[in-house]
């Protein structure tokens, strides 16, 4: 039995500060998870995904995940993982490195 496809989006991490990075419509990155570029079909995630593999320069490990669409047609992370990652780095000083 065949699989539904769910819309996705294409997202890496910057290749210089880290920072999770999401593939827009027209082909750019940014840092914005509601400008990510929804692919509606397996093909055009196909092709996307490729297209963002050959920018090593730009992003690393680009891969697509799946998202929900929200009533204005803006994508929901469905994963913990991908909600987590639209909200940034989690690391805050504590302990001795607190003190300093």
């Amino acid at each position: 039995m065949s699989r539904t496809y769910r819309p996705r989006i294409i997202t890496a991490n910057h290749l210089m500060d880290g920072d999770a990075i999401y593939l827009t419509d027209a082909g750019t990155w940014s840092r914005l998870h509601e400008e990510a570029g929804i692919l509606e079909s397996e093909e055009a995630a196909r092709a996307a995904l490729d297209k963002a593999l050959n920018q090593e320069a730009i992003a690393v490990g680009p891969y697509l995940a799946e998202v929900s669409l929200d009533g204005a047609g803006r994508p929901q992370p469905v994963h913990f993982r991908e909600a987590f990652r639209t909200r940034g780095p989690s690391n805050y000083f504590h302990g001795k490195q607190e003190e300093v």
